[in-house]
């Protein structure tokens, strides 16, 4: 992951409001394309395996699609890197450059799913998750080996960038030591899933997402369709199964996040070279084909297929690329069967085989729970009309009112991928986030009716650095005595008092650091599921007698008449008064907690 820029995402959302609702048919697919256009002769493998001069792609140019090839002298690498797809003028529409109208039948599965968004309207959150409220994420791959923050397999191959240079003192030029020369070197040596699951789970964390692909085209499971894997390369294990198993067997449900849809374009600068130096002109490794590897330790794979091929910078997505897309994942769920598919994308991604995957996931969900709903799709841009079809997702970012369907707010502790410069900072936390930072970021997403995903990226040897743990530590000590008003909440009919707001939107909170401008003065509510109990939060600790205006017997709110205030942690006596225009409240004087990251108060109706 890594910041996108707001007017793409805005162009993405109005983009969906496009969108066909419902099904089209085969008969409909009667544009003016060119013969070949999304018709599939040929597998992904043999599409890489093609020389790059006899390669046929397809692009829209002057309001038609037509066919193109390479042209080594006026390539480009793709920018913006998640590229900018066209709407394709075809029956039905498209998504990311690709047909919604799928050329290739049966790809749902079996079950009441279709790949249509009237079809997976039909859908509705479980239990689980609304409860869950809290997740952590092992957001982790080869690209942690440099320690070198995000997107460190793109930009090592763009001259002038810092991870070029960090590519350079530490590795050597890319184009003599390539990001698949990296991959093994993501060994996983001190990993214990076990204990790093334990700690979560004692954190409050109620389930754990594994990354299973990024934008670097590695897959980190016993992929089937993909040579580029953790069984073969690297740690040499299905690092998805084992944290899946470690996970399950502590209580924890399993998600699995995606992010492999963009490498068509995410990864088109290690084709590039050198445009100065005593390297310029010399190819990245990028370019290299399995038979350039003969001798080599990767002998027997192509690089193609790791890096994506070399293609024009306006070319679609190839549907043999598409294809192979919808395998992978397909293969995934088959495999291990997560209760939650992430994908770092704007709605399903890649046309016609993002909506198969949706309804095949939702369908083999039923089939392998008795028929009960009890998995979940979350992805990004969910427009208003299509937020009962999936869980909203907002990198790092934030809602800014009560959602009427579950939604997800994520972000990590630190930067997505390993960074070892946060870690050498000063301080008991360093660079990363403060454990009260992430309590208040999870208290503001839960009253609004959202989840609360955090990342702890780990080091090439499957560890967290003692800092990491830290915040980890801090984290834990809030959650074991206030978990109560978080878990199996749902929202109030307000969400908050007080002076300040979460600056909301995609990246906005921790763009913005308005996580860091909540205090003492700040208030959040959540309930019991009976509605007999409110929680009111308070992002500090009181030292004196405080308000709440929202809970006084005469306010808007109307919100009963007051039994009982308690406060989370202790059985000491809380001082209250229930007036017209307000509750106040006094904490016992002699009760010190062992973090006062937010005081929780719990508020039983009469």
């Amino acid at each position: 992951m890594q910041r996108r820029g707001f007017c793409k995402l805005m162009a993405a959302t109005a983009a969906s409001a496009a969108l066909p609702l419902h099904a089209q048919t085969a008969d409909s697919m009667s544009a003016d394309v060119p013969a070949g256009f999304d018709q599939l002769t040929e597998d992904y493998a043999q599409f890489c395996a093609t020389p790059a001069h006899e390669r046929v792609f397809y692009a829209l140019a002057r309001g038609k699609i037509v066919r193109e090839k390479l042209d080594n002298a006026t390539w480009t690498p793709v920018s913006p890197a998640w590229g900018d797809p066209p709407e394709l003028p075809i029956p039905g529409g498209s998504w990311d450059g690709v047909p919604m109208m799928s050329p290739i039948t049966d790809q749902a599965g079996s079950g009441p799913y279709k790949p249509t968004w009237d079809s997976l309207l039909q859908y509705e959150a479980p239990e689980w998750y609304r409860d869950a409220k809290f997740g952590i994420w092992a957001h982790w791959g080869p690209q942690c080996v440099p320690e070198d923050s995000d997107w460190y397999a793109r930009n090592m191959y763009i001259q002038g960038n810092n991870q070029y240079e960090y590519q350079e003192k530490h590795y050597g030029l890319p184009s003599t030591f390539g990001y698949k020369d990296l991959c093994p070197q993501w060994t996983l040596l001190n990993w214990d899933p076990d204990d790093l699951i334990s700690r979560y789970a004692k954190a409050g964390a109620r389930f754990f997402l594994a990354l299973a692909s990024h934008h670097d085209g590695f897959d980190t499971w016993n992929s089937k369709y993909h040579e580029w894997n953790s069984v073969r390369i690297g740690p040499h294990c299905d690092v998805v199964g084992i944290w899946a198993a470690a996970a399950r067997k502590q209580g924890l449900r399993v998600g699995v996040s995606l992010h492999q849809a963009r490498n068509w374009w995410w990864f088109q600068p290690s084709h590039g070279a050198d445009k100065s130096g005593p390297f310029a002109g010399v190819p990245y490794d990028g370019d290299l084909t399995r038979a350039d590897g003969k001798g080599q330790w990767w002998e027997g794979l192509d690089p193609q297929r790791l890096y994506g091929v070399k293609h024009p910078a306006d070319a679609l997505p190839d549907i043999s690329y598409v294809k192979n897309f919808y395998n992978r994942t397909r293969d995934l769920i088959d495999q291990h069967n997560p209760d939650q598919l992430f994908f770092d994308n704007a709605l399903l991604p890649l046309g016609w085989a993002g909506m198969n995957i949706g309804a095949y996931f939702y369908n083999h969900n039923l089939q392998t729970h008795g028929g009960k709903m009890e998995g979940l799709i979350t992805t990004g841009n969910v427009p208003p009309r299509l937020a009962k079809a999936l869980i909203g997702s907002y990198e790092s970012g934030m809602t800014g009112e009560i959602m009427p369907y579950p939604w997800q707010s994520e972000t990590c502790v630190g930067n997505w991928h390993y960074d070892r410069s946060l870690f050498e900072q000063n301080g008991k936390y360093g660079g990363y986030l403060h454990p009260s930072e992430v309590i208040h970021w999870m208290i503001d997403a839960v009253s609004k009716n959202g989840t609360f995903l955090l990342n702890f990226p780990g080091k090439p040897d499957g560890t967290l650095d003692s800092k990491e743990i830290a915040v980890l530590d801090g984290i834990t000590a809030w959650m074991q005595v206030n978990g109560e008003a978080i878990h199996a909440t749902r929202p109030w009919k307000v969400y908050a008092e007080g002076p300040h707001r979460v600056q909301t939107g995609q990246f906005q909170v921790k763009q913005g650091n308005s996580i860091h401008l909540l205090d003492v003065q700040d208030i959040r509510f959540t309930r019991n599921k009976g509605n007999t109990v409110i929680y009111a939060i308070f992002m500090g600790w009181p030292k004196g007698p405080a308000v709440i205006k929202a809970l006084g017997t005469a306010v808007s709110t109307n919100p009963g008449k007051i039994g009982n205030v308690q406060l989370l942690g202790t059985d000491e006596r809380v001082r209250w008064k229930q007036r017209a225009d307000g509750l106040t409240v006094e904490l016992p004087h002699n009760y010190q907690p062992a973090v006062d990251f937010a005081a929780s108060l719990k508020i039983s109706l009469a």
